[in-house]
């Protein structure tokens, strides 16, 4: 008898109308803007999906190439043997910091100190741009998650704003109003609100993780960059 009493209400809310009700009693703007939330909606799925598994892949790859450096004993001479991928960013930053290094050539009547004083400027600075190139590449696609965040909650509101309206409008137009003549209007439009915060509510979620993430190897990338800094100096001396 207890449980009786308990579903009861539920059953009683689940023979009622269903969100396809409300669908239906939306009108063509309200049925536009849910279908437009709904494509955000699986936009912004992709992309925190899709930016998990790249962070986490990348972080792996980082790691394994932060390792395998670790073995080395001069960075500035590696063997032809040690493969150093632009398609890793540490292996990018190393790359990009050799190259400068020996981009500048001896001078006549220049002297070691001058020499080396200028390809470790020159390492440092190429360090610092490949740095803010791989930030770059981390924060893709994140401006549009949080576009998507902040613009879904509002567009559902135009929505209910719309539908609202055009349900009062079209009551005004009646020779008698009535409840039951205004209240499917208001629940087609309130709809619209609905699927607005079911877009943004996970997307917050998930575009807070990204992008605590993101900082988290931001500053691995710096740390990292100032690590290889040191490690040139030392040797260039």
């Amino acid at each position: 008898m207890f449980v009786m009493r308990f579903f009861t209400p539920l059953l009683a809310q689940a023979d009622g109308p269903s969100l396809f009700t409300y669908f239906d009693q939306s009108n063509g703007a309200g049925k536009v803007i849910i279908g437009t939330l709904a494509i955000f909606s699986l936009i912004a799925w992709t992309i925190m999906i899709g930016k998990h598994f790249e962070l986490k892949r990348v972080r792996l790859y980082n790691l394994g190439f932060e390792q395998k450096l670790k073995e080395q004993r001069f960075l500035i001479d590696l063997p032809e043997t040690f493969n150093i991928s632009s398609a890793i960013p540490y292996g990018n930053l190393l790359g990009e910091a050799l190259e400068a290094y020996w981009r500048v050539v001896r001078k006549s009547g220049e002297e070691d100190s001058t020499l080396n004083r200028a390809r470790l400027e020159h390492a440092e600075n190429a360090l610092q741009r490949s740095v803010a190139k791989q930030t770059l590449g981390y924060e893709s696609s994140m401006i549009f998650l949080a576009t998507i965040v902040s613009g879904a909650p509002f567009f559902g509101l135009l929505g209910t704003v719309w539908g609202v309206m055009d349900a009062f409008g079209a009551v005004a137009m009646q020779n008698t109003a009535s409840l039951q003549s205004l209240a499917p209007g208001v629940s087609g439009a309130l709809l619209t609100t609905v699927a607005g915060l079911l877009v943004a509510i996970p997307s917050v979620f998930g575009y807070n993780f990204l992008l605590s993430k993101t900082k988290l190897m931001v500053t691995e990338l710096e740390n990292y960059a100032s690590e290889l800094a040191d490690r040139i100096e030392l040797e260039g001396r």
